[in-house]
């Protein structure tokens, strides 16, 4: 395999490491400047520049992104995927992560645990955003802090409403996340590499300090993570996009709550908390990997008219229910299942002899008009009309 890191820091703990491991393994490995690639769209095929030169042919690419390049960065990986060049994390992947928020809002949609969480931009919604969080005291994050920087705790809501009209007056946005009491100063970093954790650790903060970051002085311990805990990790890594992850979570009451999920984790403070070759695990991934390229399903496969990908619900009154895979026969229909999806647990491929039971989610390729009638009804909001603000309604054809 010929791999490139992308990454600007080659003397990197993290990077050095990667590089090591994939010699030891017998592979061909170079460290690319993220930022001396040109994106070449002038050809009959998309292209890359390095250092004003054609760049030569890779099997795959692994991105250690930096925060100040997201945006070069997330188009650069972007190329490599229109190149068919295989990469552990999607250029969507990395974005979706780098943004406090936007992760937040994908991950709300899924069946994971989150810290209670509100974004608001007019000050008078400030107190009450504290109160549906559960009140102060409250977590005030900047949307693109690394390292807990920019995350501050506010111990009152008065401090924490100077806090978000102080920032947003610099035109910087934040987000307020409930504070999970009975995690202060404690959290588990899971390293999740394709769909497993491959190492864990626990990290406590030093002193009265709230952040548990390593390098905010945090100790570590290695840990063996409960299932629930795993699960978590790896459905958190997989909805994001990355194959390759650090998956930061809360010990909260009723299980674990995700704080962050990490698209270009570092290994030294978990190499050396756990004693295991991360880096080793992360080759092997790709190398086992590197055949299959990112491909976005429903770009490619839409574009016979009237074709599609959809996910269909197995309600309780579609006569599916109690029938086999085989007797429901989806073939006849021009539709083909790629798997079905059963709680938490995926079947890929499931096979004739799978019995659907209600609320069984498939997968489908197909005749986009036959599936119709199987396609869930849109999720309908619950709203409280007594705690709509008290505003004159809008004209008839209005929002």
């Amino acid at each position: 395999m010929k791999l490139a890191i992308l990454s600007r820091s080659p003397d990197s703990y993290s990077t050095t490491r990667l590089r090591v491991a994939a010699l030891d393994r017998g592979h061909a490995v170079r460290v690319l400047n993220t930022l001396r690639f040109a994106i070449d769209l002038s050809g009959d095929e998309p292209d890359l520049q390095y250092r004003g030169r054609p760049l030569s042919d890779y099997d795959a690419v692994l991105p250690r992104i930096g925060a100040s390049v997201t945006y070069f960065g997330t188009a650069l990986v972007r190329q490599f995927e229109q190149m068919d060049v295989y990469t552990p994390n999607t250029s969507n992947g990395i974005a979706n992560s780098r943004d406090k928020l936007r992760a937040l809002q994908i991950l709300s949609r899924h069946d994971v645990g989150i810290p209670p969480s509100t974004f608001v931009r007019d000050r008078n919604d400030v107190i009450p955003a504290i109160r549906r969080v559960g009140g102060a005291p409250v977590i005030i994050k900047l949307l693109e802090g690394t390292q807990g920087v920019g995350v501050m705790l506010a111990p009152d809501a008065k401090i924490a409403e100077a806090i978000i009209e102080t920032l947003q007056t610099t035109g910087t946005n934040v987000l307020l996340q409930r504070f999970v009491a009975e995690s202060k100063g404690r959290d588990i970093r899971a390293f999740v590499v394709g769909d497993r954790v491959v190492a864990a650790m626990r990290r406590v903060a030093k002193g009265d300090e709230f952040r548990s970051n390593v390098h905010r002085g945090g100790s570590t311990e290695a840990i063996d993570l409960e299932p629930a805990y795993e699960r978590t990790a790896v459905q958190a890594a997989q909805i994001m996009g990355l194959r390759v992850a650090g998956v930061d979570m809360l010990e909260g009451r009723d299980g674990p709550l995700i704080l962050e999920v990490n698209s270009s984790p570092g290994l030294e403070g978990i190499e050396q908390a756990t004693e295991l070759d991360i880096a080793g695990a992360v080759i092997d991934h790709i190398a086992n990997q590197v055949a299959f390229p990112e491909l976005d399903v429903r770009q490619r496969l839409s574009v016979s008219t009237g074709y599609g990908v959809a996910e269909l619900l197995i309600k309780d009154d579609s006569g599916y229910v109690g029938k086999t895979m085989a007797e429901a026969n989806f073939a006849d229909d021009d539709i083909t299942v790629l798997s079905l999806l059963r709680g938490a647990i995926v079947v890929p491929n499931p096979r004739g002899d799978r019995v659907l039971e209600a609320d069984d989610r498939l997968l489908c390729y197909g005749n986009l008009e036959k599936m119709r009638g199987l396609i869930p009804a849109r999720r309908k909001r619950r709203v409280k009309v007594k705690d709509l603000p008290d505003e004159p309604l809008e004209p008839e054809g209005g929002i």
